[in-house]
């Protein structure tokens, strides 16, 4: 069962399912690279007032024994609802808005599900070594489906064309699947991870 606080923003009920701290434990490999059990704490933060949920996530290496080795990645980025942005809104940059926001209701946001009872997501994710991913997808129930819209890397970055990304919540835990194009390769399995919800 979802509980959802009332006091979040009713464009962020399709997503309050992620909102809190997350940990646990995944594995993680490519391509002709060995696998490894890697930590992970991922914090989705819903800010009072906001239509988008902050995400953070911080990835480090575990030794065979499972203590911390060295950390992998650390992630930050925004998740939202995809919808028309106007006068309601802030931006670009810090403008202020000029109106009444638009999906201040939840019968405003029903009007933004899908004809196959989803709701179409963008996420925008970025890394520590040169990479920035815009993902575009749905979220259904609780589950989530992301595939790569643009990747853009800095010149010193590796090369890293494409992603895709599935977040489920399966008996409570949260469980997420990551699969990456780079290095010469095709679109295959990268890491995997189930984590539990902090209190």
């Amino acid at each position: 069962m979802i509980e959802i606080d009332a006091s979040v923003n009713p464009e962020l009920v399709p997503l309050s399912w992620l909102i809190g701290s997350w940990e646990g434990v995944g594995v993680v490999g490519y391509a002709d690279t060995p696998e490894k059990q890697f930590g992970q704490r991922i914090e989705f933060v819903a800010h009072p007032g906001t239509p988008y949920l902050q995400y953070n996530a911080h990835a480090w290496l575990l030794t065979e024994d499972g203590e911390l080795d060295s950390t992998l990645t650390l992630e930050t980025g925004i998740w939202q609802l995809v919808r028309p942005r106007d006068a309601g809104d802030v931006g670009p940059g810090m403008l202020v808005p000029t109106e009444e926001p638009s999906f201040t209701s939840a019968a405003a946001v029903e009007t933004l599900r899908t004809n196959d009872d989803a709701f179409e997501i963008e996420a925008e994710i970025v890394h520590p070594h040169g990479v920035m991913e815009l993902y575009a997808g749905y979220v259904k129930g609780p589950r989530i489906d992301l595939s790569t819209d643009v990747v853009a890397r800095t010149k010193t970055a590796k090369e890293y064309t494409a992603s895709t990304r599935m977040y489920g919540l399966v008996g409570g835990e949260l469980m997420w699947a990551w699969d990456m194009a780079a290095l010469g390769h095709e679109l295959a399995t990268h890491s995997s991870a189930r984590l539990k919800k902090l209190s």
